[in-house]
């Protein structure tokens, strides 16, 4: 469907810009942009390689197995039907420790994993293939609301076009994100009420 989409939106600019008289204009556009992309994608490509391999280095000195036990209790919360030895917690923290760092490229493969686990203990406990469990909808609405401390991808991309002070957005992206994680867990928990009582 996007394709379609952004096929149409660079057909009605060229058609537009011939009619008008000014598809010099939308050639140049394009070249700029391109060029624009393409150092774009070298800045994301450095300061991707740079925080993932900091998470790298956080699981192999075991930070990550630390944030685990300090999200213990909060997984417990919002994960009651997870069982405590399950692989799906380790996962499940590592992608919130990704997220919190505003890494989402590194918090993919993490909620990957994180939702094999999540599928497999939902088929161990009598669930229907194809059917997300109640586990696997709350990881999604909370990873989607993805609470960041520092929005790596916004600061770099500020960075690029020249922002005075990038960081900036910091404490704004913070208290966004803030504000979604805890509409998202409030959305969970009365759901789950709901579901309970009938």
């Amino acid at each position: 469907m996007l394709n379609y989409l952004w096929g149409g939106m660079i057909l009605v600019a060229v058609v537009y810009g011939a009619v008008t008289g000014n598809i010099k204009e939308v050639g140049n556009a394009a070249l700029d942009s391109s060029k624009d992309a393409v150092e774009l994608c070298i800045t994301m490509l450095g300061v991707m390689a740079l925080w993932t391999g900091m998470m790298k280095i956080a699981e192999v000195s075991g930070l990550t197995k630390k944030f685990l036990r300090l999200a213990r209790p909060v997984l417990r919360f919002l994960f009651p039907e997870i069982p405590a030895e399950s692989k799906a917690n380790d996962y499940i923290a590592s992608n919130m420790l990704a997220n919190l760092l505003g890494l989402g490229w590194a918090a993919t493969p993490f909620g990957l994993k994180a939702m094999e686990e999540l599928q497999k203990i939902h088929m161990a406990q009598g669930g229907k293939k194809g059917v997300a469990s109640r586990a696997m909808c709350t990881f999604l609405i909370i990873n989607i609301s993805s609470l960041q401390l520092i929005p790596v991808n916004i600061i770099a991309y500020r960075s690029q076009y020249g922002s005075v002070n990038p960081a900036e957005i910091v404490g704004p992206a913070m208290i966004a994100t803030l504000a979604s994680t805890l509409a998202a867990v409030v959305f969970v928990k009365v759901t789950g009420r709901k579901e309970k009582r009938r």
